[in-house]
């Protein structure tokens, strides 16, 4: 590597960039998943239907495999706070770290608690204790979000601190912290958006299912639950995400800028929708665009006055063609789930939902879109805030440890390597799962008795025969 400089800053960020885009993807999955599985349990427990049992005992190993990765993925980021960036810690550990702890004590420890039920205790133990521990489990996994939300926003738009003689911030209100000016819409923002990736996760499995004339009562089952998401869910993203949109633009105007591509502050700016930004020439080039689209969105005028990035100087500004095509796509995909909604409502209302196999082909190309829109948001997010780790408060060069930065690269070598073999092997797994369906794969693990409707665990002892 001679004549390679490396910059301790930018690889720590990568580092840190890696293991929370593989994080993410699995806490958006299972808190969707979670709730989708109080559900159906719920109207297993009213209307008795077999369909919904096969449905949750297929989903629930699926949720089991994921929730292991995301709680293992969390701990490995969570060390990086100490290795990478003790300095952050020691600056904002007063304000950071009890929210952090809320969200163990408050969740963790109660999804933790009642996990073990929900995964074994069908058959162990009455089905109102097994449905209420799925409750539980889910409400657990959304207070573990509104935790992490509540420090993530915080660090995005930060209040009821002080800044202590040694440099170090102090909460004075604790209330504002946790309730800071962005969190309320971030927290509903994430949460619909999780929504959304498990409905297409199943949407696309059913919908596979389908396609394939396999599974056929349990894949309607499932395509239904998840078409109603598509449908009522999407246009509500839109919504508190255009609410977000208002709030980022009133509290970190230089983020939106980013997203619009908009170099001069002014009125009657236009909605690019594709565009190539250049930072050396400070313009947006090659642009098509909507006339005072931007203006119109976010100000709903269109002579209304938005944020301009020569509003400050160049090393405040954030990575500007990153934050701006991830915008791009994280609304291009909410477009296309509104989008499916709009497709399952004609079909359903032609009496075609199920048959149409050009929708179908459709949903198992959208199954992924969930994962994607949730990382590029998360890109926005947190690629916008740059230069600064708490917005206008520390910066981002400010927070790192006084690592080498061959350390980190060789860190972030290995983390790529054992992450693509640890979850690759978990996704092999889940895809074997859903390749089995709902009844193989019970009836394989021997969880029914002949003519019995109600599930029946095998013993011990029989399993011991069987081998």
């Amino acid at each position: 590597m001679a004549g390679l400089e490396l910059d301790p800053v930018l690889l720590a960020r990568l580092q840190f960039a890696f293991t929370i885009s593989f994080h993410i993807i699995f806490p958006a999955f299972t808190i969707g998943l979670a709730s989708w599985l109080a559900v159906v349990e719920g109207l297993y427990l009213k209307t008795g239907r077999q369909v919904y049992e096969d449905i949750y005992r297929m989903w629930i190993k699926i949720f089991a495999v994921c929730f292991g990765m995301g709680v293992v993925s969390g701990v490995v980021m969570s060390y990086q706070f100490g290795t990478n960036w003790s300095v952050f810690s020691d600056k904002v550990g007063n304000v950071i770290g009890p929210l952090l702890g809320y969200e163990v004590l408050t969740a963790f420890f109660l999804e933790a608690s009642f996990l073990g039920i929900m995964l074994f205790g069908w058959g162990r133990v009455s089905k109102k204790m097994h449905f209420a521990s799925t409750v539980i489990v889910a409400v657990g996994t959304v207070i573990s979000a509104f935790w992490i939300l509540s420090a993530n926003s915080w660090m995005q738009t930060p209040q009821g601190f002080e800044i202590g003689a040694d440099g170090l911030l102090y909460p004075t209100n604790w209330l504002e912290v946790i309730f800071n000016p962005s969190f309320p819409v971030r927290f509903f923002h994430m949460l619909t958006a999780a929504y959304l990736t498990t409905a297409f996760v199943i949407a696309g499995v059913s919908a596979y299912y389908l396609w394939r004339k396999l599974h056929v009562e349990h894949a309607k089952v499932m395509f239904s639950m998840a078409m109603l998401i598509a449908v009522f869910v999407s246009p509500l993203q839109l919504f508190i995400g255009h609410m977000h949109g208002e709030n980022t633009m009133h509290h970190q105007p230089v983020k939106v800028a980013a997203m619009e591509g908009n170099w001069e502050q002014g009125g009657n700016k236009p909605l690019y929708l594709f565009g190539l930004p250049n930072e050396d020439t400070e313009t947006t080039d090659y642009g098509i665009t909507i006339p005072n689209g931007a203006s119109w969105v976010l100000t709903g005028s269109g002579d209304g006055v938005i944020p301009g990035l020569k509003d400050v100087p160049k090393e405040e500004r954030p990575p500007v063609a990153t934050v701006f095509w991830s915008f791009r796509i994280m609304v291009g995909i909410g477009m296309a789930m509104i989008f499916t909604g709009v497709i399952a409502s004609v079909l359903y209302f032609r009496k075609r939902l199920f048959d149409s196999p050009k929708f179908q082909l459709w949903c198992m190309a959208m199954t992924p879109t969930g994962f994607i829109a949730v990382l590029a948001g998360w890109f926005v997010t947190e690629v916008g805030r740059q230069p600064y780790s708490v917005y206008g408060v520390v910066k981002t060069s400010e927070s790192i440890s006084p690592v080498i930065a061959e350390q980190v690269l060789l860190s972030l070598v290995i983390f790529i390597v054992f992450y693509t073999l640890i979850f690759g092997a978990g996704s092999y797994y889940i895809l074997k799962l859903i390749g089995k369906g709902p009844i193989e794969s019970q009836q394989a693990e021997g969880y029914y008795e002949h003519g019995h409707e109600t599930a029946a665990p095998l013993i011990a002892g029989d399993h011991q025969g069987a081998r």
